[in-house]
């Protein structure tokens, strides 16, 4: 019998009109274009400025987009896993959430928090569920809203972030395509340098943590970048050798868009030239969960049946890992 494989048969992506460039950024912090440019490779991100919409509001039109796309309605989805920072509440999950909305009344969903690296273990662990053939049909969301815990007078983590979501949809293939590997990886220590403190059970939401900017994002970005650099291409490097595979096999590296230095090189480190690595934080930056997923939606026309896609990322925790897929169509 041929071994089951999960894999993507559908993309769906949202950005919010709203545009923030490093000219508006300029007016708000003692930031310029040509800093952010040289440092990120960020030129500007999309902003959900509406106050009453939240990270499931980003998601739902990618979702229709994608249930569209295939054909298929939102009550065939079995599993909802919502990879996100951003929850619309600390409960209910986001996934529950967004099957009400979307009327996916016979999914069973729940969040998954992995920082920048979500969407990564996210794939992974929905494609469980589609190997072992307990599920069809399992919808994989990356969304943000960052900008609901980004301090706008902070010029080190302002300039990064962005509001956006994508969606995968993962089902059975008996041909051999789909995941094919991953890599995952956490280490504790290092959340000390990228977290958001307030508002968990160690820091409950008070005037006093709200004073003291604690419900903001912080990194501390030095050791961040150092971190990144080095395990984010390394995992990817891994990933490749372990499935003996060179640079020239990969036709596309997906990375997650956190940092136009840190894709250079871990497409440098994996072997894949430039035209070879999706690349679009300059018009989005870090979109968080959304910057993989949401690569896979722009790039979607470009690939072809049997494209061999290297997916890696790093995020706060920390958490790094890679992902070998085989595109399904």
């Amino acid at each position: 019998m041929p071994k089951t494989f999960a894999a993507i048969t559908a993309v769906g992506g949202y950005i919010p009109e709203d545009i923030l460039t490093n000219s508006d950024l300029e007016k708000m912090v003692d930031t310029n274009d040509e800093w952010i440019t040289t440092r990120t490779g960020i030129k500007e991100r999309r902003i959900l400025k509406d106050p009453t919409k939240a990270t499931s509001d980003l998601a739902v039109p990618a979702v229709q987009q994608l249930l569209e796309k295939r054909g298929i309605s939102a009550e065939d989805i079995e599993l909802i896993i919502f990879c996100t920072s951003t929850p619309d509440m600390m409960f209910p999950a986001t996934a529950n959430i967004l099957a009400d909305k979307i009327g996916a009344k016979n999914a069973w969903g729940y969040d998954l928090q992995a920082a920048c690296s979500g969407f990564i273990f996210g794939l992974t662990t929905g494609a469980q569920f589609i190997e072992s053939g307990k599920h069809q049909k399992v919808l994989i969301v990356g969304g943000d809203k960052m900008s609901s815990v980004v301090n706008y007078k902070d010029r080190n983590t302002c300039i990064l972030f962005g509001d956006a979501c994508a969606a995968v949809l993962l089902e059975p293939n008996k041909e051999g395509l789909g995941l094919q590997d991953s890599i995952l990886k956490s280490d504790g220590s290092g959340g000390k340098f990228l977290n958001i403190q307030g508002g968990g059970s160690l820091h409950p939401a008070s005037h006093t943590t709200v004073d003291a900017g604690l419900h903001y994002a912080f990194q501390e970005g030095r050791s961040v970048f150092k971190f990144a650099v080095t395990n984010m291409a390394e995992v990817a490097h891994q990933i490749i050798e372990r499935n003996n595979l060179s640079g020239e096999d990969v036709d596309w590296l997906v990375p997650h868009q956190a940092n136009k230095r840190i894709i250079d090189a871990t497409a440098q480190r994996a072997g894949v030239p430039e035209a070879k690595v999706m690349i679009n934080i300059q018009k989005y930056g870090n979109t968080t969960n959304a910057t993989i997923p949401l690569c896979l939606w722009e790039w979607e026309e470009k690939l072809k049946k049997g494209d061999n896609l290297i997916l890696a990322a790093f995020g706060g925790g920390f958490t790094w890992g890679s992902a070998y897929l085989k595109w399904a169509y």
